[in-house]
This record gives C-alpha cells, sequence and structure tokens, in this order.
C-alpha cells in the first residue's frame, strides 16, 4: 500500500472512528446527568472493564495482531478457498472458546469480582451489585470477540469504514438505555447492563453483510488442529499481554480504585474517555492501517517499504501527539466544564476529572507511537520481544502506584491525617484522600512512556527500521508550533480561570475560541514552516 493510500486509509478509518468518539461523546454526556458520579457508577464502570478489556485485546490487541498477519500471509501465498478455509476455522474455534469462556465467568462471578474490586466489602451491597452487572455485561465479550473478527477480516480486505462505524452501535444503545430504560427500572444503573448486552449482539449483526458481500462469510468449524488456527494461537499467547500493556495497567488501576473515595473510578473514567479522543481518532486508525501494510511488506519481503511505512506511521504520531498533549493538560478543566458539568455531575467532580486527565494527558505521545510500534513487531509474528516490554512496564505501573501512594500518605499532611483517621491502616486511609486517584493515572502515563521506550530500543536493535531524511527539521517544526500553541492556551486560562459559573453557551464559545485559537495556531505555524500534506503522503 502506498504512501498515498495509507494516509486515504487512514482519513477514512479517522473519519467513521470519529462519529464513534462524537457519539460516543454523547453517550458519557448522558451518563453525567443522569447517573452523575457516585459509588454506584463506579460498579458499572467495575463491571463493564472485564468485557471491554476483552473487546480492546480482539479489536485492538492481540487477537488481530496475531490474525491480521496469518490472514495476509494465506492471502499472499495460497488460494480463496485456503483463505475461506482459515477463516471458517477461526470463526469456529474462537466461538467455542468464548462460550466456555463466558459460562465459566457468569458461575464464578462472586469470586471473580473481589479480584476486580477488592476494595468492596464481600457480601456488600456494592459487592452484590457488581455480582449482577458482571453476570449481564460479559456476555458483551463474546459477541464483541466475534465482531472483531469480522472487523479484522474487512480491514485486510481495505474495508475500513464498517469496522470503524460499528462502535457507534454500542453508543447509540447505550443512550437508548440510559434515557429510555433507567426510567422504567426507577433510575437503576442496571439499565446500562442491559444496554451493553444489546450492543454487542447488534455490533456483530451490523457487520456480516458487508463480509458477506466479499463472499467470505463464515461457516464455523471446529479447527484447532488447523495449521493456520495452530499459528494463531502460537502468535496470540504472548500477545495477549504484549500488546495490551495499557489495559492490563487499567485493570490494575480498577483493583486500587477501589480502595479509593468513593466516585473515583468514575472520575478515572471521565478522564480516560476523554484521552480516547485523540487515542481513539487517530492511535487506533493509525495502528488498524498500518498492520496490513506491514504485514504485506514482511510477506512480499520489503525491507525498504516496511521501514517508510514505520518512518510515515512515527512522524504523524508525533505530529498528532505533541500537540494533543499539551492541549489536554492546559485545557483539562474548561474542557471537561464545558461537555460534562450538568445534571448532577458537580464542579467539585469536574475538579477532580482533570487532574487526573492532566497526569494521564502525558503520556499521549507515546500512548500514539505503541500503536505503531507493537505492529512493527507483530507483522513480522515477532512476538516475544513487545512482552518483555510489557513485564517491565506493567510492574512499573505496579511499583509506581504503590509508591505515589506511600508518598501520598507518608509525606503530606493530608496523608498523615487521614492515616490518623483510619488509625493508621494505609488502605483504609486512602479512602479519605479526595485526588488519590490522580496519581494511579499518573503511574499509568508512567508505565506507557516506559513501554514505548522499550520497544523503540528494540525496533533499533532489530535494523528493520531506518529514518528517513528530514527528521531533525522536522522535529523542529513540531516543537517551535507546540510551544507557541501552549503559550496561547496559557495565556487563554490566566484570562479565563473559572467555568463553572458559566452556563452551557458561554463555556460553549468560550472552548472554542481556546481550541481554535490554539489549533489553528498550530496549524498556522506548521504551513509557515514548510510542513504540507504531501510530505506526509511522500513517506
Amino acid at each position: 500500500m502506498s504512501g498515498h493510500r495509507l494516509l486515504r486509509s487512514s482519513a477514512i478509518f479517522s473519519a467513521m472512528t470519529f462519529i464513534s468518539r462524537v457519539s460516543g461523546l454523547v453517550r458519557d454526556q448522558i451518563y453525567a446527568i443522569v447517573f452523575g458520579a457516585n459509588p454506584a457508577m463506579d460498579v458499572f464502570i467495575a463491571a463493564f472493564r472485564i468485557p471491554n478489556f476483552m473487546r480492546r485485546l480482539s479489536a485492538e490487541g492481540s487477537f488481530s495482531m496475531a490474525f491480521v498477519p496469518v490472514l495476509a500471509e494465506y492471502k499472499e501465498k495460497h488460494g480463496p478457498e485456503a483463505v475461506r478455509e482459515l477463516i471458517d476455522r477461526v470463526t469456529g474455534t474462537l466461538t467455542a472458546a468464548l462460550v466456555v469462556m463466558t459460562a465459566l465467568v457468569i458461575a464464578f462471578a462472586p469470586w471473580l469480582t473481589q479480584v476486580i474490586a477488592p476494595g468492596f466489602d464481600a457480601g456488600g451491597e456494592k459487592h452484590q451489585l457488581l455480582i449482577e452487572m458482571l453476570r449481564l455485561t460479559f456476555p458483551y465479550a463474546l459477541f464483541i470477540s466475534l465482531a472483531s473478527l469480522v472487523g479484522s477480516i474487512l480491514n485486510s480486505y481495505q474495508r475500513f469504514a464498517i469496522p470503524a462505524l460499528s462502535p457507534v452501535l454500542l453508543n447509540l444503545a447505550m443512550i437508548a438505555a440510559a434515557l429510555g430504560l433507567a426510567p422504567l427500572m426507577d433510575g437503576s444503573v442496571m439499565a446500562l447492563a442491559w444496554g451493553v448486552f444489546f450492543a454487542g449482539i447488534l455490533q456483530l449483526l451490523f457487520q456480516l453483510p458487508a463480509l458477506a458481500k466479499l463472499g467470505l462469510l463464515p461457516r464455523p468449524k471446529w479447527g484447532a488442529a488447523h495449521a493456520g488456527v495452530r499459528k494463531i494461537m502460537k502468535l496470540m499467547v504472548p500477545t495477549l499481554f504484549g500488546s495490551s500493556v495499557v489495559q492490563f495497567n487499567l485493570l490494575f488501576n480498577t483493583m486500587a480504585a477501589s480502595f479509593l473515595i468513593g466516585g473515583s473510578m468514575t472520575w478515572l473514567y471521565y478522564s480516560d474517555r476523554l484521552l480516547e479522543f485523540p487515542l481513539g481518532m487517530f492511535g487506533v486508525a493509525i495502528g488498524t492501517v498500518i498492520l496490513p501494510h506491514l504485514s504485506s511488506r514482511h510477506a512480499v519481503t520489503d525491507p525498504e517499504g516496511f521501514s517508510k511505512g514505520l518512518d510515515w506511521g512515527f512522524r504523524l504520531c508525533l505530529l498528532i501527539g505533541i500537540p494533543a498533549c499539551l492541549g489536554l493538560v492546559l485545557s483539562a478543566e474548561p474542557l471537561f466544564a464545558t461537555l460534562f458539568q450538568y445534571g448532577n455531575l458537580t464542579a467539585e467532580d469536574t475538579r477532580m476529572i482533570s487532574w487526573s486527565l492532566m497526569a494521564q494527558s502525558t503520556a499521549v505521545p507515546a500512548f500514539l507511537l505503541v500503536k505503531v510500534l507493537a505492529p512493527a513487531f507483530y507483522s513480522r509474528q515477532d512476538t516475544r520481544t513487545p512482552v518483555k516490554a510489557a513485564v517491565v512496564s506493567v510492574l512499573v505501573n505496579v511499583v509506581a502506584t504503590v509508591l505515589f501512594f506511600i508518598g501520598l500518605l507518608m509525606l503530606t499532611e493530608v496523608g498523615q491525617a487521614a492515616l490518623a483517621k483510619a488509625d493508621g491502616r494505609y488502605l483504609d486511609a486512602l479512602a479519605h484522600i479526595p485526588g488519590a486517584h490522580a496519581l494511579l493515572a499518573l503511574a499509568i502515563a508512567v508505565a506507557g512512556w516506559t513501554n514505548a521506550v522499550q520497544l523503540a530500543w528494540y525496533l533499533r536493535r532489530a535494523g528493520v527500521y531506518q529514518r528517513q531524511p528530514g527528521w531533525g527539521r522536522f522535529l523542529r517544526q513540531i516543537g517551535v508550533a507546540s510551544l507557541a500553541m501552549a503559550v496561547v492556551l496559557i495565556a487563554f486560562r490566566l484570562v479565563w480561570p473559572d467555568w463553572s459559573d458559566w452556563a452551557w453557551w458561554e463555556r460553549g464559545w468560550h472552548l472554542a475560541v481556546l481550541v481554535g485559537s490554539g489549533g489553528a495556531l498550530y496549524a498556522a505555524l506548521l504551513w509557515l514552516q514548510g510542513i504540507r500534506l504531501r510530505d506526509l503522503k511522500g513517506h
């Protein structure tokens, strides 16, 4: 795939993903208005974390990273019949495994929930609600994993729009549950669990007609002995960990957040959602488009094309990631106050959410780069190297979280007061400190940079990437534009320090000026320094 087609495919995927993100934004606004930030909402977020984790593994992580290169190899070296047989065998084997897994999770939910949220008192009201919600939401993992299989096939045939648009159905189902079903259930958050269940079914059914047009509609067959299935399984086992280090970190943070003050999981959820805008729109789009390209270049032994594809991805990640990082850090509170501070969500919630958003946003460039770095290894069917980096990153996240919490409790006045109130019990003391959740977000950022730096070092050592000319000038251009944008954002924040007392329309036009001025200045300075769209196409 040429640089022009890569850019065009990324643009299509990003446009569809943008629609998905906008609908997701509306969904989260409705969550804020209807449910606010409270312990019941914390329970739903904890319950949905597990099936959503499975979605990330399949759609953006280990399954797609293992399946797409093997499918590309079958397309290049085998006939259409072999490709159809591979798809049939993969579908049958995956479905069987998912059905068994779903049954086990439903059966062992009372014990699994104690692992997910150990801070919820066993047998208490929050724990019982979590059991019910997990049993209702986990079948989503079955449906969305099959939907992700279909999407991976479509992506491999350059049909990017339908898979990128399918998450809109999740958002529409959740909006319908919050506005239509919740009032019929006395405002219960259980309505959202039902929305998750039906959303998975809709997302799977939505993509099947596009697959049928390609003549690749699966006829599921058991295929554990099939050579292609065995190869995918061999590649997938290590990538279950390696390609989804951020998701493992989020799961650990969910466990840690269950010990914090009520509402902490919801605050982390909302900050993560705003962070997903640049990551979802651009990072996943670039990663999804570049994986088939890198796989095909490797399959036909084209090291120069492989290296140029990586270089294109790195430049695009930094072009987007550096200003996104600065913009989110400097505009966190105005962004959230404008988008979400309505109904049951308060100004204090906005302040708490902005803290965690600022902390985690410091790693936006790293998160984007990993979306290109990881496919560079998986496309070459090298699954061991990312695992090494992932192990270190997860350990860094755990150690950083523990050290941050110990420092908070031992070295600050608020920590000392919380310890005294909890009679010296460290975990109980954390529940008395508002804002401790921001340290969890900061630990994820530290782990994210650790992962990206390691992968970059391993890639350089492997010798498969050669820098293209012009990197020094490119970084200087981005640096000048980003610094100027940051100065403008800081100036506006000093002039407009408090946004809570304004009406929605006042917040709206102030935010438009803030974001529009910063973005326009960044783009204008890039243009004045000579960066053009054709430069990206050239890579």
